[in-house]
């Protein structure tokens, strides 16, 4: 299983914890980034430091990328120690068992989700709350974050109603966002087609993308 275009749909993690997937992808951000492997004592000791860091900073962070970084050294210290408690007691000072259970579920993210947090479109803050619910409700959240610019506040909302047992699509309309609404541009040429097959079979041109993106994905 594969979180690539025709494929299915991964909704956790699919990559080893601690690898920087996204991190050190050139398109994306392109650091020099830094890998976090549980089963390596200096490489969990570097974990540790990591977070112990980033507990201390994260609140005024607007680097993506070192949240990212975070977040990761958060799940693989996790992974590394066997519990969120021990973890926090590894890594010592300002950091606590919530600070690193919320950052690890962040790491454990689907890749599609984490690039846009990478990129910026997804604020950290943002991310840390679409990975509080499960499932495709994950895919559902962020996308609806992204095509309706939606803030922290109301990402954590929705969020909140969908681990209540609300769907993603009713959390949603609680606030009148309409879940699937997205705006297309299209080249001329593709748009005339578009409304001329539409009108000729009596379709909403929604309707026809919807079919051929179907056919297509």
């Amino acid at each position: 299983m594969s979180d690539q275009p025709g494929g299915e749909h991964p909704t956790d993690r699919e990559s080893p914890v601690g690898e920087p997937v996204i991190r050190q992808d050139p398109a994306v951000a392109g650091e020099e980034a830094v890998r976090f492997d549980p089963d390596d004592p200096e490489s969990l000791a570097g974990a540790a430091d990591t977070v112990a860091r980033f507990a201390a900073n994260s609140a005024g962070g607007e680097d993506n990328v070192y949240m990212l970084r975070g977040a990761a050294a958060c799940a693989a210290l996790v992974r590394g120690t066997g519990s969120y408690k021990t973890a926090a007691e590894r890594a010592g000072g300002e950091t606590t068992v919530s600070f690193i259970r919320k950052w690890a579920r962040v790491h454990d993210l689907p890749r599609s989700i984490r690039r846009y947090v990478a990129l910026g479109e997804i604020a950290p803050t943002a991310a840390k709350h679409i990975a509080r619910v499960s499932g495709e409700s994950r895919y559902l959240l962020a996308w609806a974050a992204l095509d309706h610019d939606l803030t922290v506040r109301e990402i954590r909302e929705i969020a909140s109603r969908v681990n209540e047992g609300a769907s993603v699509e009713a959390a949603l309309d609680v606030d009148g966002i309409d879940l699937g609404r997205l705006a297309v541009s299209l080249p001329p040429e593709t748009y005339l087609r578009l409304r001329r097959h539409a009108a000729l079979q009596g379709s909403d041109p929604s309707d026809v993308l919807d079919r051929a993106l179907g056919e297509y994905l």
